[in-house]
């Protein structure tokens, strides 16, 4: 059984083009392929490159940020703003080496806290109707969905998610 110390764990905010960052974008590009392959009429992968790097910067309202454990990228993620109080959640991932560790929720924690430190108030994002895991992780961290969550997954296509920042549940 290894042992992992998470207390050596930290968030670092880099650009989204930073080469630490590389590994886990290109983790994410496969998977999406894998699980969507043309489902949206395109490669799924086109959606990374659907919004320019630079939206995820703090010039223009967003942050990009990983979690490194012993200076190596195991989770990560992205904002960038949607509105004028409403940050935009992108690119939320883990490392598939390091999942079922919470670390996504923390990434998600994260950038929350981090969109409150900037004046945002609401975020927003959506996810795929192939990613259950990463639907359990939104409703489980206070996401309200707006869309029927009777209907099947498939038929409901993406799935949208929002929640107030600063107001407990």
């Amino acid at each position: 059984m290894t042992v992992t110390n998470v207390d050596a764990d930290e968030f670092r905010y880099v650009e989204a083009t930073d080469e630490l960052a590389r590994p886990l974008l290109a983790e994410l590009e496969y998977e999406y392929d894998i699980r969507y392959g043309d489902f949206f009429g395109e490669r799924a992968s086109t959606e990374l490159s659907r919004y320019p790097a630079e939206l995820f910067t703090a010039a223009l309202g967003g942050a990009f940020v990983l979690l490194l454990r012993d200076g190596e990228p195991i989770a990560g993620g992205a904002y960038k703003r949607y509105d004028e109080r409403t940050a935009e959640l992108k690119r939320i991932w883990t490392s598939s080496a390091h999942r079922r560790q919470g670390l996504a929720r923390r990434v998600v924690a994260e950038l929350e806290s981090e969109a409150v430190r900037r004046g945002y108030t609401r975020v927003y994002l959506t996810t795929g109707p192939r990613q259950p895991e990463a639907k359990a992780l939104y409703l489980a961290a206070g996401y309200r969905p707006l869309y029927d969550t009777a209907l099947p997954p498939e038929e409901v296509g993406i799935h949208a998610f929002e929640k107030t920042l600063g107001v407990e549940r």
